[in-house]
């Protein structure tokens, strides 16, 4: 990775915001700017709101299998415990993580995909969404690719607080 595909990325996301202020348009350019760095079969964004206890999606890139406003039950889960409660990242680089951390792993399976990574997206030491990154296993094994994703979440702040609304 170097570092002009990361700027490059960044701008591709600043320009599309700039010129559109549509969450749906921040959500379009972080799923580009994501595939073009590491790649993925799947991204999706969820919006939480502290306390509760559902995640919502509010993007899919596969809406077919992954419905925007689609709800899971994440908060009460070790994965909520982790991601949203500690807000720390989680990298899933095998279908035995991806049992462990979604309830939904039948579905993630049947998709051809056995690793997933999220990012909590962080406002005032708050989660108020993650960034849900997925393919097939062994694709995601590094937290340097967690990271690359990490330093483009930031832009997905004003879309998620619309989304919180």
């Amino acid at each position: 990775m170097t570092q002009t595909r990361l700027m490059t990325a960044c701008l591709a996301v600043t320009d599309a915001i700039a010129q559109d202020s549509s969450p749906q348009a921040a959500y379009r350019a972080m799923d580009a700017a994501v595939a073009g760095l590491i790649g993925h079969s799947l991204f999706t964004v969820l919006v939480w709101s502290e306390g509760g206890l559902d995640v919502e999606r509010t993007y899919s890139s596969r809406p077919d299998a992954y419905p925007v406003q689609g709800r899971k039950r994440m908060a009460v889960t070790p994965w909520g415990e982790l991601v949203l409660k500690r807000q720390q990242c989680f990298l899933g680089p095998d279908v035995e993580s991806i049992r462990w951390a979604f309830p939904d792993h039948a579905l993630i399976e049947s998709l051809g995909l056995g690793c997933a990574f999220n990012v909590p997206v962080r406002l005032g030491g708050e989660v108020i969404g993650t960034i849900n990154v997925l393919d097939r296993a062994g694709a995601y094994t590094s937290l340097d690719q967690v990271d690359l994703v990490r330093c483009l979440s930031a832009y997905l702040i004003p879309a998620l607080l619309a989304a919180r609304r």
